[in-house]
């Protein structure tokens, strides 16, 4: 078994570039490792949402609700009892899984599917965005504050450091997700879904549960997020409901493996690397030429995938991966 189904020159690739991403914060300044970070973040995501999507056909617009729940639940428990992001992680995941669970059983037993189950994802998302609002144990919508101090030294346990603490711990998070997702894939559990993927009735005729796996893949994709959300609460330090639950968060973190490749290990982290690249190093120039412009990171990202769905619309990594040799044929 290999990764990815990569070839022996794509794994020489994939090595060269873990190599690189180790060594790396020690030759870039703060602010290209928070890019980096930023990278890491939503290749992260991507990976988590492109269980859903990518392996079992099930388009959901409403992950933000995860990465929320997530967040403020890690947040909460470490500012009103002093419980480490660890042990919030513990509760954070099971409530995210919790919530995509409903979500799930209300969608697939009722055969909510297609476009009318991505509103149904947007509805619940926009629930969570109006509810939290008015939740003041978490500060409502005033936001809710992490305690944040001048720290010495890192402080892995308790998620306080400086940035690069922050970049290994994502780099981790998204190694673990790439392994995960390989090993999901290459399970029985990766064909029944990519089973479902491609004809969901032709998949029940030959037996398989399809309710089942199509729960699995929603409760899994919710539970990784949720991950996302304890390092995002941890790292920014505030949570507010319109910033967290907001659909633009959701479109966000799809957007990585539409660019990169649906339904690919690889497309989600290279879609990270060219749309957060590009991006910032857009609107750095922006900023250089003394240019002022609102949006311009939406247009950009707009554009970008009006790009890639005209001329690629399996990706920029199956397309690279045939050009370059990548994959095993």
């Amino acid at each position: 078994m290999t990764l990815g189904g990569a070839s022996k020159r794509g794994l020489a690739l994939l090595a060269l570039l873990l190599a690189a991403l180790i060594v790396v914060p020690h030759f870039v300044n703060d602010y290209l490792l928070t890019i980096l970070i930023l990278i890491l973040y939503f290749a992260y995501a991507g990976q988590a949402w492109n269980i859903m999507m990518g392996f079992a056909g099930q388009l959901s617009l409403g992950h933000a609700i995860y990465v929320g729940l997530g967040a403020y639940t890690a947040a909460a428990l470490y500012v009103h009892f002093g419980i480490g992001p660890w042990i919030g992680l513990l509760v954070a995941v099971p409530v995210a899984m919790i919530c995509g669970a409903v979500i799930g059983f209300l969608a697939f037993r009722f055969g909510v599917a297609g476009v009318y189950f991505a509103i149904l994802t947007i509805a619940f998302a926009e629930f969570a965005r109006i509810g939290f609002d008015h939740i003041g144990y978490t500060g409502g919508s005033a936001g809710l504050f992490l305690p944040v101090a001048q720290y010495a030294h890192n402080d892995l346990w308790n998620l306080r450091g400086k940035p690069v603490m922050f970049y290994y711990v994502m780099l981790a998070f998204t190694a673990a997700a790439f392994l995960l997702c390989q090993f999901l894939l290459r399970s029985r559990m990766g064909y029944f879904w990519r089973a479902i993927r491609e004809d969901e009735e032709a998949a029940r005729a030959l037996g398989i549960d399809t309710f089942r796996y199509k729960m699995l893949a929603v409760v899994i994709s919710a539970g990784m997020t949720a991950v996302a959300g304890v390092f995002f609460a941890f790292y920014y330090n505030n949570l507010f409901p319109e910033q967290v639950f907001h659909i633009s968060r959701s479109i966000e973190l799809i957007l990585a493996p539409i660019i990169g490749g649906i339904g690919t290990l690889f497309g989600p982290i290279l879609g990270a690397f060219v749309l957060t690249g590009l991006s910032e190093g857009m609107t750095e120039l922006l900023h250089g030429l003394g240019i002022d412009v609102p949006g311009a990171k939406q247009v950009f990202y707009g554009v970008c995938l009006l790009v890639v769905v005209l001329a690629l619309p399996d990706g920029i990594w199956p397309w690279l991966a045939r050009r370059l040799r990548l994959e095993r044929p």
